[in-house]
């Protein structure tokens, strides 16, 4: 087995978070954790740093759960084998069914989690799985998310409100994200993997670390080399790189 296997754990209790790392030190001491996430988000931001081969995901977490950080997974280009870890089977097992790795539920038990591990390394050892039933389950389950309320930048004394269907797109910019919206543009201090938790994933997509944009605003999708994509926007000159992860999110029909 490869010693440079990579995996992620998202848990946002310290204890299990934790007692699995111990436990997948022990049964897999090959597997090298490159990030241990502590809600949803950080998880997210974490499988983009790191790109890690397996990530095992706590199902209710804050801000993005695990079943959302899930389907944002399946969405790249290379999506990791995904495991859930959860107190609570439901949504685990339907998801185990349409196409997840597995599912260990907590307290996580050395046994089962080896179980678990072996169709890990057993899906590992084949070609990259479909994953078009995952996808189709993650999209289907209800997104508890409440009305999108106005990104708030400072401007000199005033406060702008600005309304996220009137954002073209969000750009990090050091410690700062950059707020491009029709008719102008401002800094805000939430980062994007904050605004993650807020926006539509259907109407803001994330095409590159430190790029989300409004899909409404994308004219057409540029593939300038082997590697290279960027999208153009209706209206305007600024071409937004693609990062490899997403070009999925291209793929045509």
């Amino acid at each position: 087995m490869n010693a440079t296997l990579t995996a992620l754990i998202a848990d946002d209790e310290e204890a299990p978070r934790e007692q699995l790392r111990a436990a997948l030190a022990r049964l897999w001491p090959e597997l090298h954790v490159v990030a241990a996430s502590t809600n949803g988000a950080e998880a997210w931001d974490d499988c983009l740093a790191h790109e890690p081969a397996v990530a095992f995901l706590d199902i209710r977490m804050p801000g993005l759960t695990g079943l959302e950080v899930a389907r944002r997974l399946t969405a790249l280009a290379t999506p990791p084998l995904i495991v859930f870890v959860t107190a609570y089977d439901d949504h685990a097992l339907a998801a185990f069914d349409a196409g997840a790795v597995d599912y260990v539920l907590k307290p996580v038990d050395d046994e089962r989690l080896a179980q678990a591990l072996a169709r890990v390394r057993a899906r590992i050892a084949q070609p990259a799985p479909d994953v078009t039933a995952l996808q189709r389950l993650l999209a289907s389950l209800p997104a508890a998310k409440a009305a999108p309320r106005p990104i708030q930048a400072s401007v000199g004394r005033e406060v702008l409100l600005i309304q996220p269907e009137d954002v073209v797109y969000f750009e990090a910019d050091q410690r700062y994200t950059r707020v491009v919206y029709q008719g102008g543009d401002a800094l805000i201090r939430t980062p994007l993997r904050e605004l993650l938790t807020q926006l539509d994933p259907d109407q803001f997509w994330q095409i590159h670390r430190s790029v989300l944009v409004n899909s409404r605003c994308i004219a057409k999708a540029v593939r300038v080399d082997e590697g290279t994509m960027v999208v153009t926007l209706r209206g305007r000159e600024e071409r937004l790189p693609v990062s490899r992860q997403f070009q999925a999110l291209f793929r045509g029909q």
